[in-house]
């Protein structure tokens, strides 16, 4: 008796030809770069509904932050950051005046490891096949649990990391899409031969690697993130320009900060364009660290300006390079 393939020889050259195509495009290392597949894989055409409709809701936090403060001041200058154990016993910490009460449009997950590390992300499924992807990180300290798995899910991500105080990158293997350089992040530029460390500005750092924009800018630099953002943001500000990143993963440290210039720092946040849509109280340094204030947290935000690929689809392109 014939076999199906001797039988219907057409069928099952074409049905084999499919397959074979199929496994190839999906094939991250055998694949060539596509933007066509890009644009594809991040097309949403609910996107924008779900940016105003989360807009809306975080604008109505920013009332209820204002009659926090009046209630429990009634000036930003009257509200205490960790209110002591005693009578009248104010039921608030700084954080409840800074819910991360943004909705993230996409999906919500944390990369990396469990404990400390790991990052809380919008959309990472956004970068998986855009082309020009870059993540800039900064004070890992050998923990590299988030990195490694940015570089696993995506297929073209470059992921540029420093740190003053590591000497390589971790436990990332070698990979061709990973840089490391054992220098800091600063609001100056110090990197002279006398420097002990060398520290560089945002600016400088995107200008000596030709690049121009991040998609995700993770930030841990023990307590200088006050000073570096405000040096990073203030000249877009200024300009009306977007920030140059889409999405902003940073731990933030309070100590000895008054809440009147953290609520000032964090409206400098907010006006820039950037939205917080998930944090997490540093319980590791908290438990190291009993009896003493909760004054690290980690942030997630998202930057709403301009037309980064977490809130807009990348432009489509025709055959004949025409913009549709």
């Amino acid at each position: 008796m014939p076999s199906v393939w001797q039988r219907h020889p057409r069928y099952f050259i074409s049905v084999a030809v499919v397959i074979l195509t199929t496994i190839y495009l999906l094939n991250p290392y055998q694949s060539p770069l596509r933007s066509d597949l890009y644009e594809i894989s991040t097309r949403d055409s609910g996107l924008s509904a779900r940016l105003e409709h989360a807009e809306g809701v975080y604008s109505k936090i920013l009332g209820d932050r204002k009659e926090m403060i009046r209630k429990f001041g009634p000036t930003a200058r009257d509200i205490q950051m960790f209110p002591p154990n005693k009578d009248p016993w104010p039921p608030y910490t700084v954080w409840s005046f800074f819910p991360p009460s943004f909705q993230c449009p996409h999906e919500v997950e944390r990369i990396g490891s469990l404990g400390d590390g790991g990052k809380w992300t919008c959309g990472l499924s956004r970068l998986q096949h855009k082309p020009d992807c870059l993540v800039y990180t900064f004070g890992m300290n050998y923990e590299t649990s988030f990195e490694a798995e940015v570089l696993e899910r995506t297929r073209y991500c470059e992921v540029w990391g420093y740190d003053y105080r590591s000497d390589s990158f971790g436990g990332i293997k070698r990979d061709h899409r990973a840089h490391f350089h054992p220098w800091g992040l600063a609001n100056i530029d110090a990197h002279g031969p006398n420097d002990e460390h060398k520290l560089y500005t945002l600016k400088t750092l995107l200008d000596m690697n030709k690049h121009r924009y991040i998609d995700v800018l993770k930030i841990d630099v023990e307590g200088w993130e006050f000073e570096v953002l405000s040096q990073i943001l203030q000249p877009y500000m200024a300009s009306g320009e977007p920030l140059p990143f889409g999405q902003l993963l940073i731990e933030i440290h309070t100590w000895d900060k008054k809440f009147e210039d953290f609520l000032s720092w964090w409206e400098m946040l907010e006006s820039a364009g950037l939205r917080p849509f998930m944090s997490e109280v540093n319980l590791v340094y908290q438990n190291y660290n009993r009896g003493k204030d909760t004054a690290l947290t980690e942030y997630s935000f998202i930057n709403v300006k301009g037309s980064n690929v977490f809130i807009a689809d990348p432009i489509t392109t025709t055959p004949d390079d025409s913009v549709t």
